[in-house]
């Protein structure tokens, strides 16, 4: 009786085996959670590293030496400002670990992470919402939304240095809605557009 039963358990397993073989592929695989990286609204990099913004890639403020937009700002760029409307979702370039995810000054709210694959590499975006997506110490993946555009102005942080011309506090060292996209390679600023082919 027992080997009768066996019998037709193989019997049935070379079946599911036949039908995985000739069938599954005639069958469309749900492969919506990939496309963000197949679509022509992310960019590449040589680093497989996604673009930060989906869908904009205008540069108002290059990296490097220029001249201080408003108060409180730099006169030595230390990434790319791309601007944006308020609210347009930011995504993690690649794998990391969240590093900051606060209030960071002239940076106004900031998300820095760690990148996984290339550990002498740290990622900010600042200027980004007060409501974060993600905490300090989280493990993040590449193409994963962790924040989105800023407002120019944000009100609740105390001392807040950063005014507009009519003296409403702004987000951090900014005169609108953008992200500021940093990359420190062994915590030195880089021109972030060396890592894409814009």
């Amino acid at each position: 009786m027992l080997s009768f039963f066996y019998k037709y358990l193989y019997i049935l397993l070379f079946i599911t085996i036949l039908i995985c073989i000739f069938f599954i592929p005639f069958f469309e695989i749900d492969n919506s959670s990939f496309s963000q990286y197949t679509n022509n609204n992310f960019v590449f990099s040589s680093y497989n590293f996604v673009w930060p913004i989906p869908g904009y890639t205008n540069i108002s403020s290059p990296f490097g030496k220029r001249s201080s937009p408003t108060s409180g700002a730099s006169t030595y760029h230390s990434g790319i400002d791309i601007p944006a409307p308020e609210g347009t979702k930011l995504y993690a370039i690649d794998n990391g670990t969240v590093t900051f995810a606060s209030w960071g000054a002239g940076g106004g709210y900031t998300i820095t992470y760690q990148l996984d694959n290339y550990p002498d590499i740290k990622i900010s975006y600042c200027h980004v919402s007060p409501i974060i997506l993600v905490s300090l110490r989280e493990s993040i993946h590449k193409g994963q939304v962790i924040g989105s555009v800023g407002p120019k102005n944000v009100y609740g942080i105390i001392n807040n240095p950063y005014k507009d011309s009519n003296g409403n506090p702004t987000n951090g060292a900014s005169t609108g809605c953008h992200l500021h996209f940093t990359i420190k390679y062994n915590n030195t600023a880089v021109n972030p557009l060396n890592y894409y082919d814009l």
